[in-house]
């Protein structure tokens, strides 16, 4: 078994031609595109891999990636083995966006892959370290369109607009939820060319957008792809099929596509771990209780409090964890008598809910003896 190095060093000298794109070539594209690709704009077009690698590492070092704590930092090696071999010697980059908008919560990034054989992969930028980010993906939760998914959307109608031939369409993480709301809410000329829509642990959805005309329409083209204790994955609904695959890490590090283990050209497959299904039912409980109003105020003041360390980012917050929960707990007491009840409340309905999940999943193991 090895990792998405490991299957380049393998099979990067097989063309798509002998072996068709798979799914380890999805999640490849989809950990690219973490990458700050130095020189390229909206308005670049159809740029070999090879220009996009030697203008990255014209500024950046290896060093300097080693030395960084983000778990997608080796994003930009892939394009080393990359170019060294046929498999994506070829591959042409488009179009290049990225937006970052601290007052909307908007924290987006897209890039369009041009294959040989003439179809292109629309990759999505999955949440970075920012704060940011990390609040859109909880936006998700009680909001019916989140600023990154109407930019997904319009980003995927212009790529089609621009691209007469087939289309795939994948994410990682927050980016696999991008791809799947384009894909479902995109012009119907469009998504009627989409083969594939990779969501690589990626969260789910609100009901109203699950129970929409596009969503059932592309429902059977999505791929979900969960390592087996996954914890973004499981959050709100998909309505999709996982394909639960292994995982080298443990806990919430499976979410590192560079621990998930590759076999050939697919990925090992595994069992679901009990905790994860139970971190599911808890969280699903928890929501079902709770008002898009009671969701929002409780995330606006959750991000109130680590706005409040100064920081912008969770590395940074991290790197100074003792600095930063004082900052919390001081920022705590200047909140509305309401907003702490409120948040202690729901603190206390998430351990409820956990405690019913345990007991549920206890019951349910029970029957099956």
């Amino acid at each position: 078994m090895g990792n998405l190095f490991d299957y380049l060093e393998w099979r990067g000298d097989i063309p798509f031609s002998v072996d068709p794109f798979n799914e380890v070539d999805n999640l490849i594209l989809t950990q690219l595109v973490y990458t700050p690709f130095e020189g390229l704009d909206e308005n670049s077009c159809m740029v070999p891999l090879e220009e996009v690698k030697d203008a990255f590492f014209a500024v950046h070092t290896e060093e300097e990636l080693a030395e960084s704590k983000r778990y997608t930092a080796p994003a930009p090696l892939l394009m080393k083995l990359m170019t060294q071999g046929e498999r994506f010697r070829d591959v042409k980059l488009s179009w290049y966006q990225t937006v970052f908008d601290k007052e909307a919560a908007v924290q987006f990034a897209a890039v369009t892959f041009h294959l040989p054989d003439g179809t292109a992969y629309v990759a999505y930028r999955g949440t970075d370290n920012t704060l940011v980010g990390w609040r859109e993906d909880f936006d998700f939760s009680y909001q019916d369109a989140t600023g990154g998914q109407k930019l997904a959307e319009d980003y995927l109608n212009e790529v089609g607009a621009k691209v007469p031939g087939l289309l795939m369409v994948g994410g990682h993480s927050k980016g696999g939820n991008l791809a799947v709301y384009a894909g479902a809410m995109c012009d119907d000329d469009v998504r009627g060319r989409i083969l594939t829509v990779y969501s690589n642990d990626g969260p789910g959805f609100r009901e109203e957008f699950l129970e929409s005309e596009g969503f059932g329409r592309i429902l059977q083209r999505i791929l979900s792809i969960l390592p087996q204790s996954s914890l973004f994955g499981r959050l709100l609904d998909t309505r999709c099929k996982h394909r639960i695959i292994n995982s080298t890490a443990e806990g919430m590090a499976q979410h590192n596509a560079f621990t998930w283990s590759v076999s050939r050209n697919r990925f090992e497959e595994a069992e679901e771990t009990k905790g994860s299904v139970r971190l599911e039912q808890t969280v699903d409980n928890w929501l079902d209780g709770m008002a898009d109003e009671t969701r929002q105020s409780v995330v606006e003041v959750v991000f109130s409090l680590l706005e409040a360390t100064g920081k912008d980012t969770m590395e940074e917050i991290g790197g100074q964890k003792w600095r930063s929960i004082a900052a919390m707990l001081s920022s705590l007491k200047d909140l509305k008598k309401e907003q702490r009840r409120e948040l202690l409340h729901q603190a206390g309905q998430l351990i409820k809910s956990g405690t019913q999940a345990l007991t549920d999943r206890g019951e349910e193991e029970e029957d099956d003896k």
